[in-house]
């Protein structure tokens, strides 16, 4: 017979396995049960509208003609007119304030100017000459009045055929009148204040945009994308071979031939811009004196062209969808031209009898 105490030993051995198998099984049974998910809290984002409106994108305000920033943009039309350039007109005056000028070879291989104005108002300006077949469609896209001197009756039918207010200097036009140190024909002169102040209310509004203007000199197309050049050098007629030098600081310069073009200041001729239209170069069905044929420019359609700026010409593309429709400009990819923002001569070279040559600077 085992004695008591051994008997105790094992009870208490079997209690103490008894209780852990317990809560072996307890936790085995807590750690089957799946716990109760927490309920769902749904959270409202906190968004402050912003006070600040927008910053509003700045556009400068430019003058449409030559993209140039003014601080007051004057309601006023742009006014064309037509100016001598044979030799016995020059030296003329007002040509370095107009913010266009375009150059035409009129009947007897004669170069003659359309010079439009509307930034500037100047005094004085000619000598001024009669009108030309070609003259419609450079002034019908600007929208006011056209300044000559006289024409054939034919030819200043076209003038209101095309929407245009004729200002006639042998119908008593305000604002002309002929000066003492010239004789006739190559005194007729005049003054831009007059003649805006005379357009009538259908040729009073400002005019649109004609060519493309970059906003700086830096971002002009040819600038960015035109080649190198010193001179530009025109062949327009048998009477006209005007060229244009580049000069880093005035711009484009003018020479007649091998003579410095200038206007009565004697001021140099300068451009920003300078561009060379090649186009046909018809007989307008209209004659001169001892029958010459009165040619005209065939401008609607398309055709090449040279910009010049900067320094730098890049070929082109013009386009003209209509008589009343400005010119534009492309590039070689179809992209716009833009012009630097200043003054433009247009040099429209007759297809097939003109010609033009650019020149690069010297090597080294």
């Amino acid at each position: 017979m085992r004695p008591a105490h051994s008997r105790r030993h094992r009870l208490q051995r079997s209690g103490t396995v008894v209780t852990a198998v317990v809560a072996l099984l307890a936790l085995a049974g807590c750690a089957s049960e799946t716990p109760e998910a927490p309920p769902p809290i749904t959270v409202t984002p906190s968004v402050t509208a912003s006070r600040e409106a927008p910053p509003t994108p700045e556009v400068p305000v430019v003058w449409p003609l030559t993209g140039v920033q003014t601080d007051t943009l004057v309601d006023r039309p742009a006014v064309a007119v037509k100016i001598e350039n044979s030799h016995v007109a020059r030296p003329q005056s007002g040509l370095n304030e107009a913010d266009m000028v375009w150059e035409t070879i009129v009947d007897f291989d004669v170069s003659r100017l359309v010079a439009v104005f509307q930034s500037q108002t100047p005094k004085g300006i000619g000598p001024i000459r009669s009108v030309r077949p070609m003259d419609m469609a450079i002034v019908a896209p600007l929208g006011g009045p056209l300044v000559f001197s006289g024409g054939q009756s034919g030819i200043l039918a076209l003038v209101p055929k095309a929407g245009i207010q004729g200002m006639n200097n042998d119908y008593g036009a305000a604002g002309m009148y002929r000066i003492k140190s010239r004789s006739a024909p190559h005194n007729v002169y005049g003054d831009v204040p007059v003649f805006m102040a005379n357009a009538d209310a259908n040729h009073s509004s400002p005019p649109p945009e004609q060519f493309h203007f970059a906003r700086n000199p830096a971002q002009a197309t040819a600038v960015l994308q035109g080649t190198d050049a010193t001179k530009v050098s025109m062949h327009l007629s048998s009477l006209s071979d005007p060229s244009w030098t580049w000069d880093a600081t005035s711009g484009w310069l003018r020479w007649e031939g091998s003579a410095k073009a200038v206007v009565a200041s004697g001021d140099w001729i300068h451009a920003t811009n300078v561009v060379l239209v090649v186009a046909k170069h018809p007989a307008s069905g209209f004659h001169a004196q001892n029958r010459a044929v009165v040619p005209t420019y065939d401008l609607v359609g398309e055709g090449e062209a040279l910009v010049a700026t900067g320094g730098k010409t890049i070929a082109a593309t013009w386009h003209k969808a209509a008589q009343d429709q400005p010119m534009t400009l492309t590039t070689a990819d179809g992209q716009d031209v833009l012009l630097a923002p200043g003054n433009t001569w247009v040099e429209l070279v007759p297809q097939g009898t003109g010609s033009y040559k650019v020149e690069a600077p010297a090597a080294g």
